[in-house]
């Protein structure tokens, strides 16, 4: 049985309440962070205008014209002690699979002209990011990381960012690595990057800071709605786990020609996913969760 810390609440001025959970990242606060977000939009409390989830903390914008702070932070605390409890934090979630190509051209190309921001300019970001964990070989390196399922904790930053954190493993063996020394001004859109123990996929080109490692086959913003299986403009949703697949330059090619056509799917599945359960079973849970990904 997991246990969560008491959540502290703070006024924001005259139309925010920010609760946070726990100071350090922990996949047991992003759940609970999920879990009462997800009951306030099912409550629809008048006067509530924006919900944000974030990694171990959540942000409330309300009306106070409609709903005194008072009021809604009685409504908080009420869900928040329901949602302390490990068996009301079930999630009904989706399972994604994101095909990417490790140790690409494209990566390494702005690993060299990025080069005077970064603390080991004399090799690439995934040269890095393998000698920063301790691995010998591009395969195992590439094993380990598409082999990890990733919770999406949090979207921000540039519309469609979805930063992700591994599940089912201990810190200790984590892909982990620092960020830039300087932040890049530039970065192609779909490269994966590394940050500490979290991974993002940038939607669109823009800066950054994370060490890049491979090219997404696959968009996580969709301006055109070119892609009509999605729901909306974004393929992250909080919640959502994120698989990756390791793919070649030539099966790379075909995925990138099938989504410009409009004819690529998505390869996903909607599950139940038990925090509880996770916190009892860990990597076994998992994995058979995402067994056939």
């Amino acid at each position: 049985m997991f246990t969560l810390p008491e959540t502290n609440f703070n006024f924001g001025g005259d139309e925010y309440i920010y609760a946070e959970i726990s100071r350090d990242m922990r996949v047991e606060s992003n759940f609970k962070a999920l879990a009462i977000t997800a009951e306030l939009r099912k409550r629809n409390i008048p006067g509530i205008t924006d919900i944000v989830s974030s990694n171990a903390s959540y942000l409330v914008r309300y009306n106070p014209d409609i709903i005194s702070a008072r009021d809604l932070l009685d409504f908080l605390r009420e869900i928040d002690l329901t949602k302390s409890d490990p068996k009301e934090l079930n999630l009904s979630v989706r399972i994604v699979e994101i095909p990417v190509w490790y140790d690409d051209p494209v990566t390494g190309e702005y690993s060299e002209r990025f080069k005077s921001r970064h603390d080991s300019p004399e090799i690439t970001n995934f040269e890095y990011v393998m000698r920063t964990n301790g691995f010998k070989s591009k395969e195992a390196f590439i094993e380990k990381h598409s082999s990890t399922p990733y919770l999406i904790t949090m979207v921000g930053f540039l519309p469609g960012t979805a930063w992700h954190f591994p599940l089912g493993i201990q810190p200790e063996d984590m892909i982990q690595a620092p960020k830039y020394a300087s932040p890049r001004t530039d970065t192609p859109a779909r490269s994966i990057g590394i940050g500490g123990a979290f991974n993002v996929i940038y939607p669109v080109n823009g800066p950054g800071s994370y060490q890049l490692i491979g090219m997404s086959a696959v968009p996580v913003v969709d301006h055109e709605k070119y892609l009509p299986e999605l729901e909306s403009y974004f393929l992250a949703r909080p919640g959502d786990i994120w698989k990756y697949r390791s793919v070649g330059e030539s099966e790379y090619v075909r995925i990138r020609e099938a989504v410009e056509a409009g004819t690529y799917k998505y390869r996903m599945k909607n599950i139940d996913l038990s925090p509880l359960e996770y916190a009892e079973r860990g990597n076994e849970y998992i994995r058979e969760l995402t067994g056939d990904f």
